[in-house]
């Protein structure tokens, strides 16, 4: 089974191409929901407590994600913090993930927002890299109840796209229609389809 990483920045489009690439037959991961999964467990809740204060907590002890991302994206020594905690937790998911998946599927795409920010990419077999043009990205950001400001901040603490692309095997332009991303999708999963046939596994680009 051949491994592809799928990342991008904040308000790019990842997760549409994700479900893209489900509807072909990938076995599929969206690292987020994981994220999201491990935000209710009480020891994970406790632990960003003691990290970001009790003001990040909602009345019913919930996370208030809105505030977290507020107070990380603002420090970034924060925001390292909380991804410490995270991070090895999230991956503990994935591989128990892959493991479930192995042998059902010749292609996994694994959704890891901060793929290169974290030094993850000897993880994966291929790295797909999701682009739009700038004010695309802000516009959907907006439209999903991210202020300018917000969007930013947290486009400021990813690496650039432009670097992204440079460093990935396999790119997608989602600025346009979406028939448009989806021919690009299937391209790409035919092409990891045939390397997974023909055992091309290792990873290629190593920029």
């Amino acid at each position: 089974m051949l491994v592809a990483g799928l990342t991008g920045n904040y308000g790019m489009g990842k997760s549409s191409v994700l479900a893209a690439f489900g509807g072909l037959g990938a076995a599929t991961l969206d690292s987020d929901r994981v994220v999201e999964a491990l935000l209710k467990e009480p020891a994970v809740v406790r632990k960003i407590s003691r990290l970001l204060g009790p003001g990040v907590l909602h009345p019913s002890g919930k996370i208030n994600k809105r505030e977290v991302a507020r107070r990380v994206f603002g420090e970034p020594s924060l925001r390292i913090s909380l991804e410490r905690i995270l991070h090895p937790l999230v991956f503990r998911r994935v591989q128990s993930f892959l493991r479930t998946v192995k042998g059902r599927s010749r292609v996994a795409v694994v959704e890891v927002p901060l793929l290169f920010e974290g030094g993850y990419t000897d993880r994966f077999q291929r790295i797909i890299t999701v682009y739009t043009i700038r004010t695309v990205a802000l516009e959907r950001l907006r439209t999903s109840g991210v202020t300018g400001q917000e969007a930013l901040a947290r486009m400021k603490a990813q690496l650039p796209i432009s670097v992204k692309k440079r460093r990935s095997d396999y790119l997608i332009n989602n600025s346009g229609a979406m028939k448009d991303t989806l021919r690009q999708v299937e391209k790409v999963y035919d092409l990891l389809v045939a390397e997974a046939q023909d055992g091309k596994t290792s990873r290629t680009n190593k920029a």
